[in-house]
């Protein structure tokens, strides 16, 4: 989440970065490792906003990450190899300053060894079939179970695990067969099917880890390094090129989501607007994928596979259909079929639509939604968001609205330069956004242009998904009393700034490249009233209850998000022109809200996903199995539908009058009613026009 949409490359780095190289002979077979921690601690100590004392407190905790990034599952250490390893646990500082090896070293050695062990074991248990009557339990998250004290231990971890995945695969077949009887199988021929895939899988895994080479475990290494600093300083191996252009482009072609890793699963991290994911309407952020089919074929699993992996298999040629098999917030699986398109360029872009009047009540609501914020120098239209948002402003006044909706939900940032001025179209001139720099530089952000394209009743949407540029936005337009802020509990909390290294540029010895990038944090953005939007978010005048407000989500869910701070206020003239209205508004329908049952059922959905969340003891036997998976179907069933409007209470959305007379293309006029039809199911927009009409 950034705040621009290109990625540019720093040149210029200290002398003593440049020559760091020179004091390694080249006979030294640890040469590029050693290297490269010697380049990243100087670029953190030197570079980074907020530097950290490398001390045994640093040690320790990267220690005890590292371990759990190399072990994710617990499934591979034994107790006593942790134990000898922890000889390091307060020596990492040390090894940073002199660019030692010796726990990486020792960390993968021991590892690697212990996975050939682990693979032993799994030929030996998938061999012959399981007990599905034995009641026992396997505890998935390994942050709740001890290492194994013993190599018995483990390999009875082993057996729970392989159990549980195949568990899962035979009932998935029997739960098929109930809904297509023509189509059976014993039990017995359902369980050899699944070890023999659940073998297949595994086999696959541990080949994956075979080929991994040296620099991308020390990317792992780096990175539990990198991570002690702020979870969006990180670094990128150069095997990794690709991976790392996903996570920066925010994309994948085929089926327009961003995706990260996070221990077994890859998980839903965004949706890209104008995506085949977004038309398509069904996959969230926060869904991990379990499994990848190609249409009808017969789904790959995917837990445990590395990112770079599962992106080969969900790509695909335009027109042809991928299935994604993924464990929703609530514990349920859900299939979600996706036909793989490229993204509509036009949906990414501001667009309007008329919110008509109702029974009772004559008067137009303006809609504009804005799925990023984004300025094109490059392309030749060179479409500037802060532009078509202005555009968008005039077309609903020309019909004549007596309110404005600004739609920021699920907008993860973007240019600077777009929030600046699109926060100036709302204000006649000030400050909209304070920049501090590590040496204690503090740069207002202002817009200068006395003009205001629109002076009327204006809401701005968040939810938990906004972040970074929409945070500037909706901070700035609430410090200033313009706007009432509406949606989750808190915005997303990403109050800082990266910019990228190249290292190969910092060094110029050959023999060691590449190296890989290192992304840096460099700066923090404040509020104009000195406080920050880091960690804290923007916490909306009227909140609306919503799925994820049990949930711990955002920047306060990263390990060691950098910590909530203010500077002093900038100047800026408070406008008392619609506070009261607002405060008057905020308050008739948030007691209008509390009468409505629908809320009260949404905050049981998120206490539900709360609690499932929470809940990683398995059950082993086929029977205890089966009833926990029903009963998650069922309680499922109680919330579906809940977020949109039933059809008695749907509202009327339409063209602007500009857009009815431009729009003549069929498809683009179709594409443009189904958007109408779904903002008029939406109940959070719903209760947004609501807002307005109090006023």
């Amino acid at each position: 989440m950034r705040h621009s949409s290109r990625i540019f490359f720093l040149l210029l780095l200290s002398c003593s970065v440049f020559l760091i190289a020179a004091r390694f002979p080249p006979s030294d077979p640890d040469e590029r490792n050693r290297v490269l921690i010697s380049l990243i601690n100087n670029i953190l100590s030197s570079r980074h906003y907020d530097p950290k004392a490398l001390d045994d407190s640093f040690s320790e905790t990267v220690f005890e990450e590292y371990m759990e990034d190399l072990d994710y599952g617990k499934r591979f250490f034994l107790a006593s190899d942790v134990e000898a390893l922890a000889y390091y646990s307060s020596r990492i500082d040390e090894e940073m300053v002199m660019s030692g090896t010796e726990l990486f070293d020792s960390s993968t050695a021991v590892l690697l060894k212990r996975q050939k062990l682990a693979e032993s074991w799994v030929n030996e248990w998938l061999s012959a079939p399981f007990d599905y009557e034995k009641e026992e339990f396997f505890e998935f998250d390994g942050n709740k179970r001890s290492y194994a004290k013993s190599q018995s231990e483990l390999k009875e971890v082993w057996r729970k695990y392989l159990k549980s995945r195949v568990l899962s695969r035979v009932y998935e077949r029997l739960s098929g067969q109930e809904k297509d009887t023509a189509d059976r199988s014993s039990f017995e021929e359902i369980e050899q099917k699944a070890r023999s895939r659940e073998l297949e899988l595994q086999n696959d895994w541990f080949e994956s880890m075979r080929d991994m080479r040296e620099e991308d475990w020390m990317g792992v290494y780096m990175n539990a390094i990198t991570g002690y600093f702020d979870p969006h300083t990180e670094y990128f191996p150069p095997q990794q090129k690709e991976e790392f252009e996903i996570q920066m482009s925010g994309q994948f072609e085929g089926i327009g989501a961003q995706l990260k890793q996070g221990g077994e699963f890859v998980t839903i991290e965004k949706i890209i607007s104008g995506s085949a994911s977004w038309r398509q309407g069904e996959l969230e952020p926060g869904d991990k994928i379990v499994k990848v089919a190609q249409g009808e074929e017969e789904p790959v699993d995917v837990v445990g596979m590395k990112l770079r992996k599962v992106v080969k298999l969900i790509r695909g040629p335009k027109g042809t259909e991928v299935r994604l098999t993924v464990r929703k917030l609530d514990g349920t699986n859900q299939v979600i079929p996706i036909v793989r398109d490229v993204v509509e360029l036009e949906a990414t872009f501001a667009k309007s639509a008329v919110i008509g009047p109702r029974e009772g009540d004559d008067r137009k609501m303006g809609y504009i939604k804005l799925p990023k914020f984004y300025v094109d120098f490059y392309n030749e239209n060179n479409r500037n968001c802060a532009e078509d948002v202005r555009t968008e402003i005039e077309k609903l006044k020309n019909d004549g609205i007596d309110g404005l909706i600004l739609d920021l939900r699920n907008n993860g940032g973007g240019s600077l330069d777009a929030v600046v001025k699109i926060v100036g179209l709302f204000i006649p001139k000030g400050p909209v956004v304070q920049v501090k720099t590590a040496d204690g530089r503090k740069k207002v952000l202002r817009d200068s242009d006395p003009d205001v394209a629109y002076d009327g009743p204006l809401v701005v949407m968040v939810n938990e998904f906004s972040a970074s540029a929409s945070e500037i936005c909706a901070a700035a337009l609430q410090d200033y009393g313009r706007a009432v802020i509406v949606g989750s509990e808190a915005t997303f909390g990403k109050g800082t700034v990266q910019n990228i290294y190249n290292l190969d540029r910092a060094t110029m010895n050959a023999r060691v490249k590449p190296l890989g990038a290192l992304k840096i944090t460099i700066q923090k953005y404040y509020r104009i009233d000195g406080g920050t939007t880091q960690l804290k978010g923007v916490e909306p005048d009227l909140v609306m209850p919503d799925a994820y407000m049990d949930l711990e989500f955002g920047e306060k869910k990263q390990r060691h998000p950098m910590s909530y701070d203010e500077i002093g206020s900038a100047r800026f003239d408070r406008s008392d022109k619609w506070s009261k209205d607002y405060r008057k508004a905020v308050k008739a329908l948030g007691e209008q809200m509390q009468e409505e049952a629908v809320f009260d059922s949404i905050r049981m959905h998120a206490a539900y996903r709360k609690q499932q969340q929470d809940l990683s003891r398995i059950p082993l036997d086929l029977d205890a199995y089966t009833q926990r998976e029903q009963d998650r179907r069922e309680e499922a069933k109680k919330f579906k539908g809940l977020y949109r409007l039933n059809a008695s209470d749907r509202f009327q959305v339409g063209f602007n009058a500009a857009d009815d007379a431009l729009i003549t293309e069929e498809k683009d006029r179709e594409d443009r009613e189904k958007w109408h039809k779904n903002l008029g199911k939406d109940l959070y927009l719903y209760w947004s026009s609501e807002l307005i009409r109090t006023l």
